[in-house]
């Protein structure tokens, strides 16, 4: 294995809830690859912490299992994931009670990074920071990171970043969400202001409209209970989708640093004009055989599995150049992108029947990450100037070959970041709050009229009445495909 990183700092690695669900699939095998990669240090140790009763061999067996399940054959090397779990160790602690905190606290060791992973429920984070200052476990210099939901709505957000601010300051605390880990996120930043090509054409004067689209196969499965109680926008929208709108709209931060780029994106948050209700469509899947009613306990749910709006941004970067969000859960691709449509050139110097159109740069986050540009140029061949779209692609697996297959994982890079301590890919606690602020009155205002969604056929691209959403601005959104 020949390494092309930097080891990041010798670190203890406590994670809470690490037994389950996102520690099996996520978090232990990324740690993995880091480990495969090199860039974690020999002196680096991970702590799994849950209620289960488990001995350390126990663990260790859990976390092979992990490995062997959500890592490629390739990277799955004997001896390195036998020296991989050589580093790790348990402990059964109660989140709420006293016991095997004194245990933790022993295992802790001075002069390493010391972060905490709570890959728990939002209601038990109080619960642990508590802990983690009582027992002494935490110093000033510790990490936390936390997961989403980060509250329900700008109270209960509120409340949280207070809890977490009675034991541990904002430098110490990261937010993570994943969507900003993606490769193609952070190239979004490299696109803009990396180059000359763009950035002088991203505003109002050149820009016709920018969508944003998260698109999902698969319904509600298992998580029924959870979604019913929150529904597209504040599982998607509040949270992946802001962030997503904050980095393609915001304006040059003077630096990469973590609170340059987190102010700027904090800028875009409050620029959000309230959204009308006739430019907010919320739909839910229904057929004959699969509908979102079957996979929640209550029947008469008005929860919304799909939302797409239009959005405007009250600045000179952006005035009345729309951005058109959607989501939905069962849709007919799995997709996760950004399109810039361009305007069109002023002026035609060509037969209106050419089929010229506008530029189109689209950044594709999964699958197959990479972007591709929309230009126009001459059709080969003879028999006048006919005019054709053809897309200059680069799809990162095919331009950058087996350094693309290698590219972290986005849990991975974002654990590495909290070990350098560099925050500018986590959410801070006032832009978490501001996207709340936004969002709150928009859910308030359809349950004040009680607006029932919009059904549409599982495996479709929406209610009929997104589509007419940019219909009715003569626009049309990018084609999903099955």
């Amino acid at each position: 294995m020949v390494s092309r990183v930097i080891p990041v700092d010798p670190f203890d690695l406590v994670i809470f809830g690490g037994t389950g669900d996102l520690a099996r699939r996520k978090i232990l095998p990324g740690l993995y690859r880091r480990f495969w990669d090199g860039q974690m240090p020999p002196e680096a140790r991970i702590i799994g912490a849950a209620r289960s009763e488990m001995d350390e061999a126990s663990y260790r067996a859990f976390v092979r299992d992990a490995v062997t399940e959500f890592v490629s054959k390739r990277k799955c090397d004997s001896e390195l994931l036998d020296q991989f779990i050589e580093r790790l160790s348990y402990v059964a602690v109660d989140a709420r009670g006293e016991d095997g905190w004194e245990q933790l606290a022993g295992m802790m060791r001075d002069g390493v990074v010391k972060a905490y992973y709570f890959s728990v429920g939002p209601s038990l984070f109080g619960d642990i920071a508590e802990r983690l200052h009582r027992f002494k476990i935490a110093d000033d210099d510790a990490r936390i990171v936390v997961e989403k939901p980060f509250g329900h709505n700008l109270e209960t957000a509120r409340a949280l970043n207070a809890t977490l601010a009675r034991h541990f300051d904002e430098t110490q605390i990261y937010r993570i969400d994943h969507y900003l880990g993606k490769e193609t996120v952070q190239n979004l930043m490299a696109v803009r202001f990396g180059n000359m090509l763009f950035e002088p054409l991203w505003n109002a004067q050149y820009v016709d409209h920018i969508q944003i689209t998260v698109a999902e196969t698969v319904g509600v499965g298992g998580r029924g209970d959870y979604y019913d109680r929150s529904g597209a926008m504040r599982d998607m929208v509040q949270n992946h989708l802001m962030q997503l709108l904050c980095l393609t709209a915001m304006e040059p931060p003077s630096k990469f640093d973590p609170d340059a780029v987190r102010d700027e994106k904090l800028k875009v948050i409050r620029a959000l004009e309230p959204v009308e209700p006739h430019d907010i469509v919320r739909g839910q899947y229904r057929s004959k055989d699969e509908s979102y009613l079957v996979d929640v306990e209550n029947k008469d749910s008005l929860t919304e599995s799909f939302v797409a709006m239009k959005v405007h941004i009250a600045n000179w970067r952006w005035n009345g150049t729309p951005f058109y969000l959607r989501t939905g859960k069962r849709m007919k691709e799995r997709v996760s992108e950004i399109v810039v449509r361009f305007k069109e050139p002023p002026h035609s110097i060509f037969e209106e029947d050419t089929g010229q159109s506008a530029n189109e740069l689209t950044i594709r986050l999964q699958p197959n990450e990479g972007m591709d540009l929309t230009v126009t140029i001459k059709e080969p061949g003879p028999g006048g100037m006919r005019l054709i779209d053809v897309p200059l692609d680069m799809t990162f697996a095919e331009a950058l070959g087996e350094e693309a297959a290698d590219v972290p994982d986005a849990y991975e890079r974002l654990i590495m970041d909290v070990i350098r301590g560099n925050q500018t890919l986590f959410m801070r606690g006032d832009e978490v709050e501001a996207a709340w602020a936004w969002t709150d009155p928009i859910i308030n205002g359809w349950e004040a009229r009680e607006d029932k969604p919009k059904p549409y056929e599982p495996g479709s691209t929406g209610p009929e009445e997104a589509l007419i959403l940019l219909h009715k601005d003569e626009r049309r959104w990018r084609e999903l495909r099955a």
